[in-house]
């Protein structure tokens, strides 16, 4: 695995927090689809990542995940 650039300034060794980004949820799900399917590595390297999603997107996603699919 590739390590990971780190930014240090001075002796207190504080990480600067990198810039909050806004995107189209279906550009979003397009590239990640994408990058699934051609099985891409950098996935791995954003998998421990945190994502903020909205409260009903988080709600429409947790009823989804436990719905059982249809035969």
């Amino acid at each position: 695995m590739r390590p990971r650039l780190k930014l240090f300034f001075g002796d207190d060794q504080q990480t600067a927090a990198p810039p909050e980004m806004s995107m189209n949820l279906a550009e979003f799900t397009r590239i990640l689809k994408t990058a699934i399917e051609w099985d891409s590595t950098w996935l791995q390297d954003f998998s421990n990542d945190t994502v903020q999603i909205s409260a009903d997107l988080y709600e429409i996603l947790s009823m989804y995940s436990h719905m059982r699919p249809s035969a």
